[in-house]
């Protein structure tokens, strides 16, 4: 299990923490993520950017007012589940 803090990279963190994902975590192996959550959006983002590049989101926590840690596993995510139309029901 790797750490790496990447607060000093504001909201430009996407490109160094797939790097660091790609370079330096094993397959099988864990990473712990810190960045600066700045706009909220972020949050959701890095979630979708880990997802997007085939790693496995373990947990999302905030770590305190202004910083995020995500636990970021290198295996392949399982699928997501497709939401369901918006406006069906079951009636």
């Amino acid at each position: 299990m790797k750490r790496f803090d990447l607060r000093h990279l504001k909201n430009d963190f996407y490109d160094k923490m797939l790097e660091l994902m790609d370079k330096q975590i094993a397959e099988g192996e864990t990473a712990i993520i810190m960045f600066e959550i700045g706009d909220f959006e972020n949050v959701q983002k890095s979630a979708d950017v880990i997802y997007e590049a085939g790693y496995t989101l373990m947990n999302s926590i905030k770590f305190n007012e202004v910083d995020w840690t995500l636990v970021v596993k290198k295996v392949k995510p399982e699928p997501r589940e497709l939401e369901e139309a918006e406006g069906s029901s079951d009636e």
